[in-house]
């Protein structure tokens, strides 16, 4: 199964794929101009990789959860997408992105952070279906 994530953000989106053996790939992140512009973006991905799940980093616990989590939901609600959406808790996967990134790449708005978060997050919803 062709599997996605995304890890939404105001200014940027992370995107990360699972499309083989439970290998993860970040790719570029989408610079988020406006919502109706990045959602046809991640629409096209999705579209073009064959992807039949979508996993969504919705954040839990923390002053905005309930604030974020309602504009994640209208985002996805944005995306022309037939296939299952799945949310996974995202909390600390940009902090751990970025000690990921630590020493390799300055800490730069290139969304290379954002992808890498996504990555985490679709690892997490990996492993919470393998323990099943």
């Amino acid at each position: 199964m062709n599997i996605a994530s995304v890890d939404i953000g105001l200014k940027r989106i992370g995107f990360a794929t699972c499309l083989v053996d439970n290998i993860i790939l970040s790719a570029p992140a989408i610079i988020r101009k406006n919502r109706n512009q990045a959602a046809k973006e991640i629409s096209q991905l999705l579209k073009e990789k064959h992807i039949e799940l979508l996993v969504v980093g919705l954040p839990k616990g923390g002053n905005s959860e309930e604030e974020m989590g309602r504009r994640i939901k209208h985002f996805v609600s944005l995306l022309e997408f037939g296939g299952k959406i799945v949310y996974q808790d995202e909390y600390g996967t940009s902090e751990e992105a970025k000690e990921k990134l630590k020493g390799i790449t300055k800490q730069k708005k290139d969304g290379k952070v954002d992808s890498i978060a996504a990555s985490l997050i679709l690892q997490r919803w990996i492993e919470s279906m393998q323990s099943i």
